[in-house]
């Protein structure tokens, strides 16, 4: 494992070798996740995209509109890494607003399925489009290649944390 601990000959010692100091990186993340929460760039990404909806009940138009396919609520609650009843209420209010629905599942006709309705598809696609402004914004001075580099970068951190943070979680 790395050593973390962080000293002007050590950023030196690190820019040689090509090693990543950690402890280096960790005030970036804690800015960046500062920023999107402090921001309130969800809050200020529906408004700005005229919808009236909650943090949550966006967050499951979000996930369906990534899935690409009807889900079942205990597959939305795992990605969403939240319990099922918390979904439950969120799916029943869309619901109820005409932004999703149940179908029946074509592998199980006892289960049923959600979908976004045309307007939770058009809602979501309009909160997206907003963020995906306000990102490529911020990335608009970078070049193709550095967009690329972050992208894949970021994606397999992402991805390799989770994993980590899953196991932590069954151990």
């Amino acid at each position: 494992m790395a050593d973390t601990r962080s000293s002007t000959t050590d950023d030196a010692d690190d820019a040689d070798d090509g090693e990543l100091d950690v402890l280096a990186v960790l005030p970036r993340l804690m800015q960046l996740g500062n920023v999107l929460n402090r921001s309130r760039l969800i809050e200020r990404a529906m408004d700005a995209a005229g919808v009236a909806l909650d943090r949550p009940a966006m967050s499951v138009l979000v996930t369906l509109q990534m899935a690409a396919h009807p889900l079942r609520v205990g597959e939305i609650a795992t990605r969403m890494q939240v319990v099922g009843p918390h979904v439950t209420r969120q799916l029943n209010e869309l619901e109820r607003r005409g932004l999703t629905r149940r179908v029946p599942d074509p592998h199980d006709q006892r289960a049923r399925l959600i979908e976004q309705t045309p307007e939770g598809a058009a809602v979501v696609g309009r909160y997206l489009q907003t963020v995906l402004n306000w990102f490529g914004d911020a990335l608009a001075g970078w070049s193709e290649q550095d967009r690329r580099a972050f992208g894949s970068l970021l994606e397999r951190f992402a991805s390799d944390l989770t994993t980590r943070l899953q196991a932590l979680d069954e151990e």
